[in-house]
This record gives structure tokens, C-alpha cells and sequence, in this order.
């Protein structure tokens, strides 16, 4: 008696056996809902007071829930034109999401899909880490190959669709019934820990990413709002004063805390300091941001809006920047950043990311200093540009700074600048004692300190009144609490995203020209202020009127003498 042998291993014929669309469908979700969660389980863990049985059993439904879910999503989303693409897609999602969520303490968020949106070359340079690499291949390279490889049975669109969506109903039932009967536990523990709603892979990335694309979408369908057409100058153009100019400083991720002025146990602002103790400059001590990202807090900081109407605004309107260019001043952007988010969109602008100066720009990234090496030849082609024979009531420059853009801080600063050793040189920073991530932290504020000295120092070389105002956009959190970086949805952030420095120095012929008593701009550094005060100030410190300043918002109108 001969045996016969099949040519096909039972392994072989494993593969092959097609997977019915449900099953396959069934089990991404539940690799997505456990492996693709882990941050979510490891935070909910983290927050329970006591690991009992209801603790397991609250665990256990909150599995149900998300795998639920997870269920009536991708059965909504994931049909056979695109099946296998998608499945990659969302295991890449939430591959990443795990990482950042579980490295830096991140939320997902719209705000912070809109500031990913918004990321340039070198700041994902900056991200990158073998461990990074390493949880991409084990949580999109093994599942997605196999996820590719796997047959599936072709059936009837009609009989598909119906199955599909009927899974879809059976899974949002089963969430429902599950919620209804952990409503108690459940209801308390969002409550009380916001940021757990914010964690649910993939649903968090497709409810940011919704959002985000219906709150583009409908401003893009809106036109530009003006505001501020009655602007004009609180004295006449062509007058004899001669024409002021004003440095903005936008600070990136500095936070108070570790801001010398602000009474940190370091001195990271001595030059800052010098210019205080000589009745220079004026530290405002209590400044709150209008967000926790630069892509929400940039625009806002120059609208008239304020935080909380900005927040919930969808028209889009002119900003500060194109009230001084209305009222005749020559206004200029100058960016060492990731772009001024829209707020110079109608003014003149420039990026030092193509700049080649072998001092600040090693390596292919500038040090913050290359603005004010261009600045006056920027400050040149503008005066050419708007025209010689044009009579100019004054000229605005934004200096946006690349700051202490994290985690890679220690790129922020030059070599002969570092004053406090030794340094995190990673972009791990979890994996970096404590102590080394603030000695890298301090010496970018310190590096910003020498950037406004220096900036300070070149106004009073300007044969005009001159005077630099300088606000951070964010602050950042250094490790605690086990977060990292920023942009936690605001109502959850800690103060060290939100507290931010902000100080401003005067010329002398300024302080004549705006009329303002010696002591008077000194007085109001102790007062509560925000960046809703920014737009409204600056339109005093540029001598610029218009029916929309609010004078409550204005941080100088106790100083200011305005003609009726």
C-alpha cells in the first residue's frame, strides 16, 4: 500500500483558506483594541486606586467598550476596494499614536492633529529614534505583512453590506448595554481623567482628523473677515516724530518656570536681568497662553478674538499684523520656524530655512540667531519694495524663534553657548536623567537670553525710537507628571504648558514719543494677563488706533495719553 502525500503543507493550506470578511475584520479590531491601546490600559491602570475585583471588572468592560467601538468603526470604514491598504493605514495610526501617547505623555487631540498636519522636515527629523523604528516594524510591519497576505472570501456586495452593517448595529449595541451597566464607574472615570478620552486608539485620530477637516472646510468656504478698516495713527503721518520701530519676539516653548526674571532658581536670563536692574525692562510675572501648541496659540495670540472666542471660531479674519499695515506700517515676518500658521499671510515674510551661513546654520538648521544677521538687509528690501517715495508711520518685525522647540533641545543651542553640563542629547528624553533634560532645557532659555540682549542692543543702535516686545507662544513640560513636550487639550494642561515669560523693553526716545511716565509701563508687570491682552497692546505700543481695541485688554492704558 502506497501512502499519498498532499503537495500542500497544512500550514500552506492555512494561508490560503480565504477568511470570511467579518472574521478578518473582527480580529484587526481586537488587535487594535489591545496591542494598539496599550498606553490606554497602562493610564487606566495607573489611576485606579485599588486593584480589586471591581477594578477587573471595570477594566473588562472598558475593553468591551473600546473593542465595540473599534468594531462599528471599521465597519464603517474598511470595505473591499480599500481593504488592505486601510487595515496598513490604521496600523501605522495607531502604531505611532501608542508611541508618542506612551514616550511623551501627548493626547490626541484636533489641536494637536492640526499642529502634526502642520510639521516641517526638520522637526520630524527630530522625532525620529530607533525605538520609534523598532515599534513601527513590530506593530505595522509584522501585523501589516500579514494583514496583506491573507485571503478573503469574495462575497455579494448586497450580502456584504448587509452583514457589515449588521455587525456594525450588533457592536453598538453591545457598547451600549455594556455602558448602560458600568455607567457609574465609567461616567467617573472620564470625569475625573479627561485625558483617558483622548487616548482610545484609532477613534481619537479619525474624531481629531473629522474635526479638524470640517473646521477647514467650512472656513475655506467663508470669506476673509475684515476688521480694523478705520485703523490710522494717533498722530499724523509725515509728522516730524520720527517713525518708531518694534521687534516682536515670539517665543517657541518657553515655559515661566524655568525663566530667570520669573525667580527660577537659575539665573538663564543674566542679560534680560542687567537690562531690568537698569529700569530698561519690564517682566510681566502672571502670563497665561492662548494654547498649548504654536498652531493654535500663533494665530490667536494676533487675533482680536481672544482664547475662549477663538477657540470656537470658524470664520477667518484679518489679525493684528494687517491693522499696523492698514494704519501705513511696514511690517515684516521673519521665520526660523515651521511657518506663521496664516497670521503672515498678507504681510511681507521670510524663512531662514534655505539659509547656507556656516556660523548659525550647521548642519542645515539655523540657530536663532541668523534672524538678526539677515534682519537688516530683510528691513533693506522692504523700504525698496514698499517704495521710496512712500511715506512709512513706523515698521513692525516678527522674529519667530525656533526657541526650545523640543525634544531635541540641545540642538537649540550653539556649541559656545552651553552653560549648563551635562546635556540630554537625545530625543528620548524618558530614557535621560531628570537633571540633564533641564541643563539642555536652561541653556536654550539661556541662548534666548543672549538673542534678546542681542536684539536689544542692535535697536539701540537704530536712529529712531525703538522698542522689543517679547511674549513665548507655549510653555512645556519637562517630566512631570510623566509628561513630556506640550499640547495637552487645555482644559487638562498643567501650568508649565501655560505659564509663559513676557517682557518688554523701551528706548528712551520711545518712552517720549509714547508719553508715557518713567514708572507707569513697570507698574502693570504684576497684573494677571493673557495673550488676549497682545493684540490690544501692541496697537498702543505702535501708536495705532481703531474701534476694535478693547481698553480693558490693553496692558498700557493706564499709561497711555490719548487725544479724544
Amino acid at each position: 500500500m502506497t501512502l499519498q502525500t498532499s503537495d500542500v503543507s497544512p500550514a500552506d493550506a492555512a494561508v490560503r483558506r480565504p477568511w470570511h470578511p467579518l472574521s478578518l475584520l473582527l480580529v484587526l479590531a481586537l488587535w487594535l483594541t489591545t496591542l494598539g491601546n496599550l498606553p490606554l490600559w497602562r493610564a487606566l491602570w495607573a489611576v485606579t486606586d485599588h486593584h480589586s475585583l471591581r477594578t477587573w471588572l471595570g477594566l473588562v468592560a472598558m475593553v468591551l467598550i473600546v473593542l465595540s467601538a473599534t468594531t462599528v468603526l471599521l465597519s464603517l470604514l474598511v470595505w473591499p476596494g480599500w481593504r488592505k491598504p486601510a487595515g496598513v493605514l490604521l496600523l501605522l495610526m495607531v502604531a505611532a499614536n501608542s508611541y508618542f501617547m506612551q514616550t511623551y505623555g501627548v493626547v490626541i487631540d484636533p489641536t494637536m492633529m492640526a499642529n502634526t498636519l502642520q510639521t516641517d522636515v526638520r522637526e520630524v527629523r527630530d522625532l525620529l529614534s530607533w525605538s520609534m523604528l523598532a515599534v513601527l516594524a513590530l506593530g505595522v510591519g509584522l501585523p501589516g505583512w500579514w494583514w496583506w497576505r491573507q485571503p478573503v472570501q469574495k462575497l455579494p456586495v448586497r450580502r456584504l453590506l448587509g452583514r457589515q452593517l449588521g455587525l456594525a448595529v450588533l457592536a453598538l449595541l453591545l457598547m451600549l448595554v455594556v455602558v448602560w451597566a458600568s455607567f457609574q464607574e465609567f461616567s467617573s472615570t472620564m470625569r475625573n481623567h479627561k485625558s483617558l478620552r483622548y487616548m482610545v486608539n484609532p477613534i481619537n485620530t479619525v474624531y481629531a482628523g473629522a474635526r479638524l477637516l470640517a473646521g477647514q472646510t467650512a472656513q475655506a468656504q467663508l470669506p476673509l473677515q475684515r476688521i480694523g478698516e478705520d485703523a490710522a495713527m494717533m498722530r499724523s503721518a509725515g509728522a516730524a516724530l520720527p517713525t518708531p520701530l518694534i521687534v516682536l519676539v515670539v517665543g517657541e516653548t518657553v515655559r515661566a518656570a524655568n525663566f530667570g526674571l520669573a525667580g527660577y532658581a537659575r539665573d538663564t536670563t543674566p542679560q534680560l536681568r542687567q537690562l531690568q536692574d537698569r529700569g530698561e525692562l519690564a517682566y510681566f510675572t502672571d502670563v497665561s497662553s492662548c494654547g498649548t501648541n504654536t498652531q493654535v496659540s500663533v494665530p490667536c495670540m494676533f487675533s482680536h478674538l481672544g482664547r475662549e472666542a477663538y477657540t470656537k471660531n470658524n470664520t477667518p479674519h484679518e489679525n493684528l499684523l494687517d491693522i499696523l499695515q492698514r494704519a501705513g506700517m511696514q511690517v515684516l515676518w521673519l521665520d526660523n520656524q515651521s511657518g506663521c500658521k496664516g497670521v503672515c499671510d498678507r504681510v511681507a515674510s521670510a524663512s531662514t530655512l534655505e539659509l547656507k551661513d556656516p556660523t548659525f546654520c550647521p548642519g542645515g538648521e539655523c540657530f536663532d540667531g541668523i534672524m538678526l544677521r539677515v534682519l537688516p538687509e530683510r528691513l533693506a528690501q522692504l523700504e525698496k519694495a514698499n517704495g521710496a517715495g512712500k511715506v512709512s508711520t513706523g515698521t513692525v518685525v516678527v522674529l519667530h524663534q525656533m526657541g526650545n522647540h523640543g525634544p531635541a533641545y540641545y540642538k537649540r543651542t550653539p556649541a559656545d553657548m552651553k552653560v549648563y553640563e551635562p546635556e540630554c542629547r537625545s530625543n528620548m528624553l524618558q530614557d535621560c536623567p531628570v537633571e540633564h533634560i533641564v541643563n539642555t532645557y536652561d541653556n536654550a532659555v539661556h541662548y534666548t537670553d543672549h538673542l534678546l540682549g542681542e536684539t536689544v542692543r542692535w535697536l539701540k543702535t537704530q536712529p529712531r525710537p525703538t522698542a522689543m516686545l517679547y511674549v513665548s507662544d507655549h510653555g512645556e513640560s519637562l517630566g512631570e507628571k510623566g509628561l513630556y513636550l506640550h499640547g495637552m487639550p487645555y482644559m487638562m494642561a498643567p501650568k508649565e504648558q501655560t505659564h509663559v515669560p513676557m517682557a518688554l523693553w523701551l528706548s528712551k526716545p520711545m518712552q517720549l514719543q509714547l508719553g508715557w511716565d518713567a514708572t507707569c509701563w513697570k507698574k502693570q508687570v504684576a497684573n494677571a494677563v493673557s495673550h488676549d491682552h497682545l493684540f490690544h497692546s501692541v496697537l498702543t505700543l505702535a501708536q495705532v488706533k481703531t474701534r476694535w481695541q478693547q481698553p480693558e485688554l490693553d496692558v498700557f492704558a493706564a499709561c497711555s495719553v490719548r487725544s479724544p
